[in-house]
């Protein structure tokens, strides 16, 4: 069978691990470096590249960063986008920082949308770590929405949906993707 540039990302999915290996306050992630890393050496065996790039949207009184992934095979290109709210200027941050961080965060979502990432367990993960509940999650998460001065449903909802793009969380990732996002105060 001939490649094609999807038989080119399949190979590229299924050979990827990008564990999360960075600890933060509510547990661990994987940053848009990480997966980079990760993926090199697995582009430069098919013969495939990625060029990533970011453009500022602003969608009403928001600007958002909205990050293309771009797969490279001979003269074959799929583009994947990833987007994050910048965020209001707060924490001792200037505004670079914040653009960074967001674009940061849309570039990792990008790569992550492009390579299939998930957060299963894989043989040399963290088997043996216990793994909280939903509802336990959401519990924490609650409280972080308190903590950070968020105390209305409404507020909640705006800052889930500008994290995840839906109003409702449904799992333990978009729990970690919210609380990261507060944490480094992009929303």
């Amino acid at each position: 069978m001939t490649d094609t540039i999807v038989t080119v990302l399949q190979k590229i999915q299924t050979e990827i691990k990008a564990p999360k290996s960075q600890q933060g306050r509510f547990g661990k992630s994987r940053s848009a470096e990480d997966i980079i890393a990760q993926a090199k050496p697995i582009l430069a065996k098919h013969g495939a590249a990625i060029t990533l790039a970011d453009e500022i949207v602003q969608v009403g009184e928001r600007n958002y960063i909205k990050a293309t992934a771009c797969l490279r095979w001979n003269e074959s290109v799929l583009e994947v986008h990833g987007w994050a709210w910048e965020g209001e200027l707060n924490r001792g941050l200037d505004a670079s920082q914040v653009t960074g961080m967001a674009s940061s965060y849309a570039r990792k979502y990008a790569m992550g949308g492009l390579f299939a990432l998930d957060d299963t367990k894989d043989a040399d993960g963290h088997m043996d770590a216990p793994v909280p509940n939903l509802a336990k999650a959401k519990d924490a998460l609650n409280k972080e929405f308190e903590r950070y001065g968020h105390t209305t449903d409404e507020a909640k909802k705006k800052i889930i949906d500008t994290v995840i793009g839906k109003a409702k969380i449904d799992t333990e990732a978009e729990v970690d993707a919210v609380m990261q996002a507060l944490e480094d105060g992009l929303v």
